[in-house]
């Protein structure tokens, strides 16, 4: 599943201007803050895009500060609950969406209708995973603004998770049209990709990538995401590439670390898979990268380094869920995937789909439903979730176990052969299944 890596493309998209130059007329003087007009709304854009706003902890600090001496200031609580989503982003930590959600809720309080407080909470609804709040809050900040793109994108982010495919198409398609760049490419991008067009997808995400030339996170994020577009379809040699430029771009890239050690392990040179993806975990140790540093040392015959890994997922969740992360669904297929907690990963994965019933929400039903032996009713779901053309090993696979189950041994072998056609390597622990089924 790809939540925890794109959140529907959530927290994507830069606008590149230097954070110092945007907060710098905000902080500075001796009265109430006064910037250009077009400042605020394009710090807004930096901070609601996900990318770094230079140094986001002293910028905190800085607005803090500014909130001491005028705490009503609507613009300093709007920048500061932005900021606090970055630092999330920044740390794994998500008691900032905690923080977060405060000073926005403060910011409307004090200025009902207020554009930039309502896409900040936007922004922090998806990013909790609470897609039907997102889509209100995303209608609300496009009737304060029908022509503020990111408006559109709050929606269309939404609409995919609820799984209102056409809706959100044309909520991308609006975005494009009102402001061409990196957002709104992106969004394109992903639309094609989930409709089976990876020539397409990879042609909206160069055009975001050339868009985001010289913004340093916006193009290692962009070059990031064409790798994981060559992924899909085994091209490792290209992911590759994609990824190594990241790091160029942007050394220590997180996300680049990650998406390398997943191309070394499935070359299976492990101890240089596990190195990369340790040192994301170290930087921020978000479930994704957890899992993958666990997976890694299980294949790698390390039973109890990858049982550390694991142990940490349990904390990670209660953690998350404290601050308002719905992490239902994602949790429900890692337990699928690892055997384990089968007795709570069925009725999770079921309010999760009902939370989100996009074809991620049904496959992951599909596969608990699956590891659980209520493979009749994983059916449905496995059909539902294919029915955009997504070219997905991995649900290929899910629907070729589903089969299985049912004891239908040609159409699982045939659905297995397809997942390992597209990718064989899939999925570390997952792959050799398949492959042992179709020998």
């Amino acid at each position: 599943m790809r939540l925890t890596t794109r959140i529907a493309v959530g927290a994507v998209v830069a606008a590149g201007v230097a954070a110092g130059a945007l907060f710098g007329g905000i902080l500075r003087g001796s009265g109430p803050p006064q910037p250009a007009p077009a400042a605020p709304a394009a710090a807004a854009d930096q901070a609601l895009q996900g990318f770094s706003l230079g140094d986001t902890e002293s910028l905190v600090a800085q607005l803090q500060q500014t909130l001491r001496q005028y705490p009503n200031d609507v613009l300093s609580l709007d920048l500061l609950g932005l900021a606090y989503q970055q630092r999330a982003r920044e740390t794994g930590d998500p008691s900032y969406y905690t923080k977060s959600q405060g000073v926005l809720d403060k910011a409307l309080v004090l200025q009902p209708h207020d554009l930039y407080a309502t896409s900040g909470l936007g922004s922090l609804a998806l990013s909790r995973h609470d897609f039907g709040q997102a889509l209100q809050l995303g209608l609300e900040a496009r009737a304060i603004s029908p022509t503020t793109a990111r408006n559109y994108g709050v929606i269309g982010d939404a609409l995919i998770e609820l799984g209102r495919y056409s809706q959100a198409f044309s909520a991308f398609n609006e975005m494009v049209s009102l402001k061409p760049g990196v957002a709104s490419y992106s969004r394109v991008s992903y639309a094609r990709e989930l409709r089976g067009d990876i020539t397409g997808a990879t042609a909206a995400m160069r055009l975001a990538e050339d868009a985001s030339r010289g913004e340093g996170e916006g193009q290692a994020w962009t070059l990031v995401q064409l790798g994981k577009i060559e992924w899909t379809v085994g091209r490792l040699d290209q992911a590759a590439s994609d990824y190594r430029q990241a790091l160029r771009v942007k050394p220590g890239y997180v996300y680049a670390l990650d998406a390398l050690a997943q191309i070394y392990g499935a070359r299976g040179d492990y101890a240089k898979a596990v190195a990369l993806e340790q040192q994301a975990v170290d930087t921020i140790p978000l479930p994704q990268f957890v899992t993958q540093l666990g997976d890694l040392y299980r294949v790698d015959g390390q039973e109890g380094r990858a049982q550390q890994q694991y142990q940490l997922m349990g904390a990670i969740w209660r953690l998350f869920t404290a601050n308002g992360v719905r992490t239902d669904l994602d949790q429900a297929v890692y337990d699928a995937d690892h055997g384990i907690h089968l007795d709570q990963a069925l009725p999770l994965a079921r309010a999760g789909q009902r939370a989100r019933p996009s074809i991620d929400g049904d496959d992951g039903l599909a596969w608990a439903l699956e590891r659980t032996g209520h493979c009749q009713e994983a059916l449905g779901y496995s059909t539902s979730a294919l029915r955009l053309g997504t070219l997905d090993a991995t649900k290929f696979f899910h629907r070729g176990m589903i089969e299985r189950c049912l004891g239908h041994e040609e159409q699982a072998k045939a659905w297995f052969e397809r997942a390992l056609k597209l990718n064989p390597h899939f999925s570390l622990l997952w792959a050799p299944v398949a492959e042992e089924a179709v020998a």
